[in-house]
C-alpha cells in the first residue's frame, strides 16, 4: 500500500507541476500578447495623429492655393476690363490692334507666371501634407520586430 501511495503522490506531484508550468506559460503568453497589443495600439494612435496633422497641413495648402487663384482671377478680370476700355477708346484700328496685342502678351505672361506659382504651391503643399507620414513604415516594422522579440 505504501508503494501505491508513493505512486499516487508522484502522479499528483507530476500533475501539479504540469498544471503550474501550464499556468506559468499561459501567464507569460498572455503578458506577451498584451504587450504586443499595447505596441500596436500605440502605433495606431501615432498613425491617427499623423493623419490629423496631414489633413490640417493639406487644408492650409489648399487654402493658400485657393487664395492665390482668387487673387489672380480678380487681377485678370481687372486687367481685361482695363484693356477692353483701352481698345474701345482707341482712335484707330491700328491703335486698337496694338492695345489688344499688348494685352494678349501680358495676359499670357501673367498666366504662365501664375501657373508656375500655383505649381510651386501645389508641390509644397503635397510635400508638407505627406511629411507626417515619413517614418510610419519604419515605425510599423519597428513595432512588429519589437513584438516578435518579446
Amino acid at each position: 500500500m505504501s508503494k501505491a501511495k508513493t505512486t499516487g503522490e508522484k502522479a499528483t506531484a507530476t500533475a501539479e507541476s504540469a498544471l503550474e508550468n501550464g499556468a506559468a506559460a499561459l501567464k507569460t503568453g498572455l503578458e506577451k500578447t498584451l504587450k504586443g497589443y499595447d505596441a500596436f495600439v500605440g502605433y495606431g494612435k501615432e498613425t491617427a495623429d499623423a493623419v490629423t496633422k496631414s489633413a490640417t497641413v493639406a487644408g492650409k495648402g489648399i487654402e493658400s492655393i485657393n487664395s492665390e487663384i482668387y487673387s489672380y482671377s480678380k487681377q485678370s478680370i481687372e486687367d481685361a476690363v482695363s484693356a477692353t476700355k483701352a481698345v474701345m477708346g482707341s482712335k484707330s484700328v491700328h491703335e486698337a490692334f496694338e492695345f489688344q496685342t499688348d494685352f494678349a502678351k501680358s495676359a499670357f505672361e501673367s498666366y504662365v507666371a501664375e501657373l508656375s506659382k500655383i505649381t510651386e504651391l501645389s508641390t509644397a503643399a503635397t510635400k508638407d501634407a505627406f511629411a507626417p507620414f515619413k517614418g510610419r513604415v519604419q515605425a510599423w516594422l519597428d513595432t512588429v520586430q519589437s513584438v516578435r522579440a518579446v
